[in-house]
């Protein structure tokens, strides 16, 4: 009877692990041994600014070493499923050479025998965009094409993914905005709506983004660059960096300031005579000081700078720990006779 358990518990574990099987970057594998990445891209241009620009997001880690791939003044690559790598230096080459997106692909997939299990989008600096997606990608899977832009996805809840994602970059061909945060909001929508059928819990997004008029770092004029490289909610996150590092307007809540503590710190500026020094006595009637005003924020600059804790980069009248420690052990020796 143990004899018979123990090679049930061991048909079992097999079985599992059968079920189970994933290659080395965290992607389960099919009965034929081929990866199912499920994945959904954007590929798109801004013809305004002449930047191009590749979003993507995936259920398995480090998305943006593989799949997204830009060039200044060429446009977008976006190459998934069953990945080839090189597909994305390659087609750049190909639309750099002034080669259509849709000739370029017939060109890379010639004699690719793998080709049915390929997903490959594309769009250059005319606007012209194509994208392939072989037969023996996971359901549901497909692309759409508008102006300015590709989109593509493999193994999603259905078609309702691109159609969100090109309803809410087409929304905003006409705002202004800069393309990466259309690009952005588009991967969210296409998120919201359902996305890829993820059952991994490792998950990754990345964008990237092309700027003929901005030398990146590395003069590679690569403007953009953002990989979430493994994240619960990898396209809130990118969207997160991105509006956080922009500056964009709701990457924080702001208000006027007002209350006790303003209050408070005007008081202890006052004792050491920073705050109208000519005051015999603090006020009592709190409501009218009780505002961060220019009064006080020159109060508080005077302060740093007496303190020598004035640094660059700091904004005017920042009130940090190292302000308020320096105050209040200040505060403390004046009240000791110190």
């Amino acid at each position: 009877m143990k004899a018979r358990l123990t090679l049930a518990c061991v048909l079992v574990h097999v079985s599992l692990q059968a079920q189970q099987h994933h290659t080395p970057d965290g992607v389960t594998v099919d009965a034929e041994g081929v990866p199912q990445y499920s994945t959904f891209s954007l590929c798109a241009i801004d013809p305004a600014t002449g930047q191009s620009g590749a979003a993507v997001t995936t259920r398995v880690p480090f998305v943006g070493r593989a799949v997204p791939h830009v060039r200044a003044g060429v446009g977008a690559v976006c190459t998934q499923a069953s990945t080839k790598v090189e597909y994305g230096p390659r087609g750049l080459d190909l639309l750099a050479a002034g080669v259509s997106p849709a000739d370029a692909l017939d060109r890379l997939l010639a004699d690719d025998p793998q080709r049915e299990s390929r997903q490959v989008g594309m769009v250059d600096m005319q606007g012209r965009a194509g994208a392939h997606t072989g037969s023996g990608n996971g359901a549901w899977a497909g692309s759409r094409q508008g102006i300015d832009y590709t989109i593509q996805a493999n193994i999603m809840v259905g078609p309702e993914v691109v159609d969100a994602v090109a309803a809410s970059f087409e929304s905003t061909t006409r705002t202004g905005w800069p393309l990466a945060e259309r690009m952005i909001r588009a991967i969210e929508a296409g998120q919201a709506t359902g996305g890829d059928r993820r059952w991994g819990s490792l998950q990754s997004a990345a964008i990237k983004i092309a700027d003929p008029n901005n030398p990146g770092r590395g003069g590679d004029h690569i403007a953009l660059a953002i990989e979430v490289g493994e994240h619960p909610e990898p396209v809130a996150e990118m969207k997160r960096i991105y509006y956080a590092t922009a500056r964009k307007l709701g990457y924080r809540s702001f208000s006027r300031v007002e209350g006790n503590d303003v209050v408070e710190l005007k008081r202890m500026l006052h004792a050491l005579g920073y705050w109208r020094p000519g005051l015999a006595v603090f006020p009592q009637d709190f409501t009218a000081i009780g505002t961060y005003d220019d009064e006080a924020i020159a109060a508080v600059e005077a302060f740093r700078a007496a303190q020598g804790i004035a640094y660059q980069g700091n904004p005017p009248g920042l009130v940090d720990a190292r302000l308020i420690d320096a105050l209040r052990a200040l505060v403390i020796s004046k009240d000791n006779g110190g």
